[in-house]
Order: C-alpha cells, then structure tokens, then sequence
C-alpha cells in the first residue's frame, strides 16, 4: 500500500510539473504574439466563386477585350497548368530588358514596385508596365518592415505607392506584398480598409543572396509546381538574365503564365486576406 501511494505522489508530481510548463509555454507564445498566419490558395479562391453565367460571359469579354490590347491572352486555370512570375522592389535599371523579354515571350507577370528611388524615379516604366498588360501592384514606399510599424506608418506605406501607381496608369492596386512576408493582424486590418489583399509566394530564388542566373533557374525550376507564385527581384544583376530560360523551361513543362489575379480567377483576391 505505502508502495502504491509513493508511485501516486511521484505521478501527481508529475502531472503538475508538466502543467506548469504548458502554462508558461502559453503565456511565452501570447506574450510573443505568435499566431498562425491563415492563407488562402489560388485554387480554393477559384473554387469558391460563385459567378453567374452572365457575369462569367461578362468577364470573359472584358478579359479578352484586355487580352487584345496587351496581347498577353487569357486562360482558364481551373483546367490549365498556371503559374505566375512576380518581380519584387522595382522598378530598376534592368526593367526594361525585363519587359522585353517578357513581351518576347508573350508572358504576363505582376510587379510589386516600390515607392521611393523606384517608382518616383521611372515613371514611365511604371506606365509601360501598365500599358502591357502586367499586374501592377504595391511593395510599400520605403520597404519598411510593416509589423514593427505604427499603423499611421503602415497606412502611409501603403497609400504613398498606391496614389502614385494610380496616377501613373489610371488603375489603384488591389494587391501589395509586405516587405519580408512579414504580416499581423494590424497589417491585415490595414489593408482591408485600402482595399488590398496581400500575396506571399510559393516559390522564391533567393536571388538577393547570388548573380548566378544559372542558380536562379535551377530553384526557381526545383520548387515549381501548379498554381505556384515565384517571387524573384528584377533589382538584382543575375535574375533579368535568368529570366528567359526559367520562361522556357517551364512551357516545356506545360505551364502557361498568368498575372496572380488571373490565377484565382474568376474568383478574386479579398482585401485584408493573404494568398499564397
């Protein structure tokens, strides 16, 4: 019996050190603010729209209607292999060849440019991103981290990029990208009062850490997949040049390029929500 109640005493003891921990592991991961961030894929924002069929014939006539005037086209990614290129911190010096390039290859991209030395310093590609059919959307003012922000300085990040993209190309963004992919509830309900959803990615080169335009292709190609976002900087020396064999490789693979809103179409990004 004394046996027995030695063997309760130790499993009581037990029980509670084990309580104790927990309770702090709690109080750590609140005092931290550590919250599991909740994306949405581009799939399940296409399988969620529930467009009528005059609205889906609407659609498609504008699409095609833009599809004419960029000479980008459209496709269904419903049934179509699609994934999309997306340029981060531009514009640059090398953006023009990028254009080029793109329209060479009759590839759409989305581009999230930033304010300061960027957009107030070319313009006109800024506009001629426009003018082709390219996404056009925001990647901040200064490229200030956005959780260590006060929320004036979020909105001022935001807006400052937003009111110059529109008064260069006549179209206000309706997606951004934090800096870092950093994001929190603050940022969130930020953006759903502008009007802008946040887009992460799925693929990244990490081509700010090397020029090696072969490295790039090579990560780039090693985590591609259906629906994928690959983020690249057309800032850097080596991604402009890695850019038309990452193009080819993947047709060759099947995959047909779009801008990310036609990735989730004819569903549509939500502002204040993340996508990825």
């Amino acid at each position: 019996m004394l046996s027995l109640t030695r063997k309760m005493t130790k499993t009581g003891t037990m029980l509670r050190v084990l309580a104790t921990f927990a309770a702090a592991a709690s109080v750590t991961l609140a005092l931290s603010g550590c919250t599991k961030l909740e994306t949405h894929s581009p799939s399940s924002v296409r399988n969620a729209a529930d467009t009528s069929a005059a609205e889906a014939d609407a659609a498609a006539a504008t699409n095609g209607a833009q599809a004419r005037a960029g000479g980008l086209g459209t496709v269904d990614c419903a049934h179509a292999k699609c994934i999309a290129l997306t340029f981060d911190a531009g514009p640059s010096e090398n953006s023009a060849r990028l254009l080029d390039i793109l329209k060479e290859k009759q590839v759409p991209a989305t581009f999230f440019l930033l304010g300061k030395r960027h957009i107030d310093t070319y313009p006109e590609l800024v506009r001629r991103m426009s003018d082709e059919g390219h996404e056009v959307a925001s990647h901040t003012w200064t490229h200030k981290i956005l959780t260590d922000a006060e929320p004036d300085e979020i909105r001022e990040e935001l807006e400052r990029p937003n009111k110059e993209i529109e008064r260069l190309t006549g179209k206000r963004p309706t997606l951004m990208r934090p800096p870092q992919g950093r994001t929190d509830d603050t940022v969130h309900d930020i953006c759903r009062e502008l009007g802008l959803a946040e887009v992460l990615w799925s693929v990244t080169a990490k081509d700010y850490k090397t020029n090696d335009s072969d490295l790039i292709t090579e990560r780039v190609l090693d985590q591609s997949s259906r629906d994928g976002i690959i983020l690249l900087h057309d800032i850097y020396d080596g991604t402009v040049p890695a850019v038309p064999g990452i193009i080819d490789a993947l047709k060759k693979r099947g995959y047909v390029f779009v801008t990310v809103p036609q990735l989730m179409a004819p569903g549509k990004a939500e502002p204040g929500k993340v996508y990825r």
